[in-house]
């Protein structure tokens, strides 16, 4: 009997498993939809239900309350998945890490930021809208605006270990540097108001940053 359910209860396990995925995808979507059109505070989780066409206790059992799905929405708008990627183990990271060149790993990350920030804009202004009135957007605000910073200063070291990093300047500066030029406004102001292709962004960061960050030859 063992051998003949097995098998079914494996299938019912993976379709199972496959439809919490979509659900959970429709939920994060719509409160995307949502957050951008409406703003966070004028949204509620009905409306999230509705445009994710799913029960009310539905969208609290997949994410949670408003605060989770804002977070998630975040998240999977800087990873390009369903679920939040460490740093670390995002694709384009790797491949700078394993670059030899210090332009060829501050090209990488150009060409990253132009494929994330297309997705990514809208919804770290929505975030940014958010947290001046919502406490747990404010400090969800902080939170990835602190990891960034982090990370540029990991993006400094590892650029500093190809032996062309300039030594006139304070590590903890250039970092910053790159830090406020890779931030969504920066994109915002350049893409969208300006009418930059996002190509043209991607190679302006990286003639900018090898400018700024490198030794002169």
């Amino acid at each position: 009997m063992s051998e003949v359910n097995g098998p079914r209860r494996r299938y019912d396990s993976a379709r199972r498993r496959e439809q919490a995925a979509a659900t959970r995808h429709s939920v994060i979507a719509a409160a995307r939809e949502l957050f951008i059109e409406k703003g966070y505070a004028a949204t509620t989780i009905a409306d999230v239900a509705r445009r994710a066409e799913v029960a009310v206790d539905t969208v609290y059992a997949t994410v949670g309350r408003k605060p989770a799905l804002m977070r998630e929405v975040v998240e999977t708008a800087i990873s390009g998945t369903d679920h939040a990627v460490p740093a670390e183990r995002r694709d384009y990271v790797q491949r700078l890490r394993q670059a030899e060149t210090a332009r060829e790993k501050i090209s990488i990350y150009a060409q990253a930021l132009a494929g994330i920030h297309p997705r990514l804009a809208p919804v770290y202004l929505a975030l940014r809208d958010a947290g001046s009135t919502d406490p747990d957007s404010a400090a969800l605000w902080a939170e990835i605006s602190q990891r960034r910073a982090a990370n540029m200063r990991r993006f400094i070291e590892d650029i500093a270990s190809t032996g062309e990093l300039r030594a006139d300047r304070p590590a903890d500066e250039l970092a910053d540097v790159v830090w406020s030029m890779n931030g969504p406004e920066y994109w915002i102001l350049l893409v969208a108001e300006r009418g930059w292709t996002p190509q043209q962004f991607a190679d302006w960061l990286t003639d900018a940053w090898s400018r700024l960050l490198l030794e002169r030859r």
